[in-house]
């Protein structure tokens, strides 16, 4: 594997699922010197053993950067065993740690306990660094223990930019049908019950604000709302915290965007769309949601709800 080189930002984008984060992610990629890679952490299991399509277009097999990058990574040999890496970040990310990971921390130790495969997770990101010199790789794996994983491993310098979207909105989401549009059967994403995406929110929400509080400086937190409702300022604000270049954005006004391919290796299915893209708030859970759902999301996200500045009423 490859040494590790100076110091490279990463901007691990944090939260829930379907929050609009592979949107915006993949919109902080198009600034230049910003690499969106998309969902990192899967990369073991929907890259190297499902082949899934890279962002641009192609089998993750096939892509060029990937294959350099993996390459140069793992000196012409495959990466060790993906499976068990896969199967290992499964285990050691799990909900059910959490309690656990927060106690470490308070004493002072890793939140997540170090393994064995970080060296092999932490050669990608240097060998990302070292072919494609991004300013930014921008990491939207979004499970704040990964972020642990992350902010620890040499040379990476960590920014954090939490997204938060009304967990209404977000189990209705969750309830969705939809195809991942990255292979060529009728693969559709992963659907959670009501109680299951609402315990999400609040866990993982929490969590996120707990490790990286604003105030440390190296973080912003979004709503999905206010992103939609003004994504020029919201993509702006986070393009000053990494000094990159604003000048050159990809907007062609304030809330339209010209999407060039990316190599995001997972995500929602948006992160294929190439073209003219003009961000418009996904509103249909208010006339959609039963009503009875709504009032069963709003009991278990109540706390949340009023701290992150969302009406009880919707």
């Amino acid at each position: 594997m490859s040494t590790h080189p100076a110091s490279t930002k990463v901007l691990f984008v944090a939260g829930t699922g379907r929050s609009g984060t592979t949107i915006l992610s993949t919109i902080l990629g198009q600034l230049p010197g910003a690499m969106a890679v998309g969902e990192l952490r899967y990369v073991w299991e929907r890259g190297f053993l499902e082949d899934h399509r890279c962002g641009c277009g192609l089998p993750f097999s096939q892509c060029p950067v990937w294959k350099a990058v993996v390459d140069h990574a793992y000196q012409g040999a495959t990466p060790p065993d993906p499976l068990a890496v896969s199967q290992d970040l499964l285990s050691r990310l799990r909900m059910m740690r959490i309690p656990t990971m927060v106690l470490r921390q308070l004493r002072g130790r890793p939140a997540v306990p170090p393994h064995p495969n970080d060296d092999t997770i932490a050669a990608l990101y240097t060998a990302l660094s070292e072919l494609e010199h991004p300013a930014v790789i921008v990491d939207s794996s979004k499970l704040p223990p990964y972020g642990k994983i992350l902010e620890r491993l040499p040379g990476i310098e960590l920014y954090v930019v939490h997204v938060v979207r009304d967990p209404r909105a977000n189990a209705f989401s969750w309830r969705r049908v939809k195809a991942t549009g990255d292979r060529d059967d009728d693969a559709t994403m992963e659907r959670l019950e009501l109680w299951r995406s609402s315990a999400m929110w609040v866990v993982w929400n929490y969590l996120v604000e707990f490790w990286w509080p604003v105030k440390r400086g190296r973080t912003v937190r979004i709503r999905y709302e206010d992103f939609v409702d003004r994504p020029r300022e919201t993509v702006e604000r986070i393009a000053q915290l990494l000094d990159l270049d604003t000048s050159q954005t990809p907007f062609v006004d304030e809330r339209s965007v010209r999407m060039q391919p990316t190599h995001t290796v997972a995500g929602n299915p948006n992160r294929h769309d190439r073209g003219l893209v003009t961000l418009r708030p996904d509103e249909e859970w208010r006339r959609a949601m039963p009503v009875m759902q709504r009032a069963v999301v709003s009991l278990f996200t109540l706390p949340g709800l009023r701290h992150f500045g969302y009406s009880v009423r919707g």
